[in-house]
């Protein structure tokens, strides 16, 4: 389990060849002596197992595995040396929850279709931005007006709904410490949508059928 609060923005720095199975290292400010060997950790959306790990530099590089089912269902495919990734360590009990329950198993593959500044880059506090994205239209049921929405491993509030296509604001510390600040309008997105959502369309298909 996650919260969608990313906690560092890692780099990969090592890709294997593999059509059904591709090992990833990620360089990360995390300390190595902190993750076992089959730790959970969020990259860029999808929960993803340690396999290797190694103290580098002021933090460590960490090796994953992404199965066909990844790499058909998510944009791990597309990842290549270089490539900044959102991360996240899986939640503890007794952690806060500040963002909202994410697992980590992606639903689909959002795109951004416009980005809009709403403050200046000179603003005292930042810029903050907008983001207009479209959703595959099986997945357009489960994104409601302020409902929560887990993008690239992020815990975000939707702001606005308009048949597959909903809004988020990014707000300046969010744009700065994740890869938000890099996003623009053509590029993909791992989406996970809320679990109660998933829940309660399941239980209202379910009532429709009885």
């Amino acid at each position: 389990m996650f919260t969608g609060i990313v906690t560092d923005v890692g780099r990969v720095s090592a890709v294997s060849d593999g059509e059904s199975l591709r090992r990833m290292r990620i360089e990360s400010i995390f300390d190595p002596a902190t993750i076992a060997l089959g730790a959970s950790i969020a990259c860029g959306g999808p929960c993803l197992t340690v396999v290797a790990v190694e103290p580098h530099g002021n933090g460590c590089w960490f090796e994953v595995d992404a199965a066909a089912e990844t790499l058909d269902r998510t944009t791990v495919r597309d990842w290549q040396v270089g490539t900044r990734i959102n991360l996240e360590r899986s939640l503890k009990i007794g952690d806060e929850l500040g963002g909202h329950i994410v697992t980590g198993h992606v639903d689909g593959v959002a795109t951004i279709i416009a980005r809009e500044a709403i403050t200046a880059g000179d603003d005292p506090w930042g810029a903050t931005a907008r983001f207009d994205i479209k959703v595959p239209p099986q997945l357009a049921k489960f994104i409601a007006e302020k409902g929560s929405v887990c993008l690239d491993g992020t815990s975000l509030t939707v702001n606005t709904v308009d048949d597959d296509v909903f809004s988020v604001l990014i707000i300046p510390h969010t744009l700065a410490v994740t890869t938000w600040g890099e996003r623009q309008a053509g590029d993909k997105l791992n989406l996970e949508v809320d679990m109660m959502a998933r829940y309660a369309a399941r239980l209202a298909d379910a009532r429709g059928a009885g």
